[in-house]
């Protein structure tokens, strides 16, 4: 994900009436794409009467800042793109730490929800396990402002901060509804987690990967070799409730499975095609290989089990995958701030892209259905894919 200092954003003028105004009096406030796409408008001269009456006749005074990072919003928001975001200065240093492994929060893993974030993971002994949250819980204000509709990397950004802070969480349980008081601390968050299970007489790698932060794939490697070296008989690859990450770990982690040839191709209006192909250095390709994936496996989650199925280098298990089949780059502003937008698209090896534009897609489907039942301890759909591994022996 690249950074650079462009801002194209002609639909900041038909979107907020007051925010043009504003700003159509102030251009030199603005990025230069901007300034010349209002200051050149026909409709200019309206903006500035319209701001003349402001500034002599509204009742009260106007943050300018306030303004900007309200246009800017609403600007993004009109693109009507989920998963598009602007980022206020403050909250964009926040987001920088959004593909570190390790960071300073609250401990848990979210998924947008329609009120704001539900819960799916808490960690052993976060902040978020000490106050009480629980899977399934919706957090839908921080410090007090609402999240509703916000992007899911918006809302975490806000959520994060220096270690020893304290941020108030607004959390819903049912029609329960109430304020948490979090100190924020330094959580590890265990990127890689592997085990030797066994199903029958066969033994199998289960190695889970929580997200693509940068290196992911060297310790997933690193976790495959060595339960095949102890015996392994097939490998189990979990990316249930993985919600995605860098691009390039998920080509490198499709690559320890896939030796040569086609990964994943992007695309987009204003970017070139491009092929991305296997780095080499595969396991031995007889080695039976599950992917394990729920609806919550999403990005580059997606870009690996639709690869590993397009080669037929795996057997997908799970439930039907998010459905995300496009890719953002954050590009920053000199305010401070920056645009997360949506640039381009994905395409597996057999050219199917994974979503819908914007929208949810189809996702991946899997070849064998399964589900863990929360409420029980065995893990259903762990079982169903050891089994599959091992034959109907097991």
């Amino acid at each position: 994900m690249r950074i650079r200092s462009i801002l194209i954003l002609a639909v900041v003028v038909p979107v907020l009436l007051l925010a043009g105004i504003w700003l159509g009096g102030h251009p030199d406030a603005l990025p230069g794409p901007v300034r010349d796409v209002l200051v050149d408008d026909g409709d200019a001269q309206v903006y500035q009467e319209a701001l003349e009456i402001i500034e002599r006749d509204y009742y009260r005074s106007v943050d300018e800042r306030d303004l900007l990072n309200t246009s800017l919003g609403a600007a993004v928001k009109s693109l009507d793109d989920r998963f598009s975001a602007y980022f206020s200065p403050k909250d964009y240093s926040a987001f920088q730490e959004v593909t570190q492994g390790e960071f300073e929060g609250v401990g848990m893993t979210v998924e947008e929800a329609k009120r704001g974030l539900r819960v799916m993971t808490v960690y052993d002994g976060s902040p978020a396990d000490q106050g009480g949250l629980r899977p399934g819980n919706v957090i839908t204000a921080v410090d007090g402002r609402s999240i509703a509709g916000a992007s899911s990397e918006a809302s975490t950004a806000r959520i994060k901060g220096p270690e020893g802070t304290e941020v108030t969480l607004t959390v819903r349980s049912g029609a329960r509804e109430r304020k948490v008081e979090l100190r924020r601390d330094r959580v590890d968050i265990p990127v890689v987690e592997s085990s030797m299970e066994r199903a029958g007489s066969e033994r199998i790698a289960h190695v889970r990967l929580a997200g693509f932060t940068s290196g992911a794939h060297g310790e997933v490697g690193q976790a495959v070799r060595d339960l095949l070296r102890k015996g392994a008989d097939g490998v189990v690859l979990d990316l249930r409730d993985n919600g995605g990450g860098l691009l390039n770990e998920a080509v490198l982690v499709s690559s320890i499975f896939i030796p040569e040839g086609e990964i994943v191709s992007t695309k987009g209006r204003s970017r070139p095609e491009r092929v991305y192909e296997a780095s080499g250095g595969a396991i031995p390709t007889d080695v039976p290989v599950v992917v394990l994936v729920n609806r919550q496996s999403a990005s580059a989650s997606e870009i690996v089990t639709g690869a590993l199925q397009d080669r037929e280098r795996a057997t997908v298990v799970g439930t039907r995958t998010f459905g995300k089949g496009v890719f953002q780059e954050v590009e920053q502003l000199s305010n401070g701030g920056a645009l997360d937008i949506t640039v381009g698209e994905y395409f597996l090896p057999s050219g199917r892209n994974i979503g819908a534009g914007v929208e949810k897609g189809d996702g991946i489907v899997p070849d064998v259905k399964a589900q863990d039942d929360p409420k029980t301890k065995p893990d259903e759909a762990l079982r169903a894919a050891l089994r599959l591994i091992a034959g109907p022996a097991a």
